[in-house]
């Protein structure tokens, strides 16, 4: 019998806008439920939510939604924080081997320490009764500090087939040591990269590696089938195994987890 770890790993995910990370993300979920490594924390942190599209669930209540409730909303007699429970109850989605939470759109006008603080101890409370906690990032990755992650096991950030893509994602992964968080590992995933490599992007990557603290997992080919799938709003759950790009993607799974 397996046995869950007192405290979720963290595994975050990150990149610029259109790398693919989401896509990434989903296709995480897909590989930790096939190996039975559950359950699942998914927390959609992007503020361009779309993560729930790719597995094929829909939203209805978003943290965000709640933090913004939270000011005028909260029952006379109730706290703040006792209604960020309730509500942040309400928000979780519950799925077959995993749970999936979204954040929403940015913060407003005004002052959401409290929130954020109310929020950060709610996830770490919840981090417990979960074997992993995925956190799919903007490319900034602010809301690690709001949640309180200071130690992240994995960081899976993602490119595109580019040498200004390598350099940003190069970046991003810098962001954690400004941010005061702890990383196990940093590894880069090429997304959607062309059947053929051209050498000077190779070239880019092996010196990108070598003058950071990245691993590089390796690339991902652009696949017909996740296009065709998103294109339709089909879950990447339901992909087949034999397609290259999941192939793929399990293979730099297996290397680093």
């Amino acid at each position: 019998m397996t046995t869950i770890p007192k405290t979720a790993e963290i595994i975050a995910m990150a990149g610029k806008g259109g790398t693919g990370k989401t896509t990434m993300s989903a296709l995480l979920i897909r590989y930790l439920l096939k190996r039975h490594l559950t359950p699942v924390l998914a927390v959609d942190a992007d503020a361009n939510a779309n993560l729930n599209e790719l597995l094929g669930i829909p939203v209805e209540v978003t943290m965000g939604d709640i933090r913004d409730r939270m000011k005028t909303e909260t029952p006379q007699g109730m706290t703040k924080s006792d209604f960020m429970e309730m509500e942040f109850n309400k928000a979780l989605i519950e799925s077959e081997g995993f749970d999936l939470l979204v954040m929403g759109q940015p913060q407003g006008p005004g002052c959401y320490c409290m929130a954020n603080s109310i929020l950060a101890g709610l996830m770490e409370r919840l981090s417990s009764s979960y074997r992993y906690m995925l956190v799919d990032n903007e490319a900034g990755m602010e809301h690690l500090s709001r949640f309180n992650l200071r130690k992240i096991g994995l960081l899976f950030v993602v490119s595109d087939a580019s040498a200004r893509g390598v350099t940003a994602a190069r970046r991003i992964a810098d962001l954690t040591k400004s941010l005061g968080v702890e990383v196990g590992k940093k590894v880069l995933i090429v997304n959607r990269a062309p059947d053929v490599i051209p050498e000077a992007l190779n070239g880019h990557i092996q010196q990108s590696i070598a003058e950071s603290d990245l691993i590089f997992g390796g690339y991902v080919h652009a696949s017909p089938e996740i296009f065709a799938y998103e294109t339709s709003q089909r879950s990447l759950l339901t992909l087949s195994d034999d397609v290259r790009a999941v192939q793929e993607a399990e293979a730099i799974f297996n290397k680093t987890l």
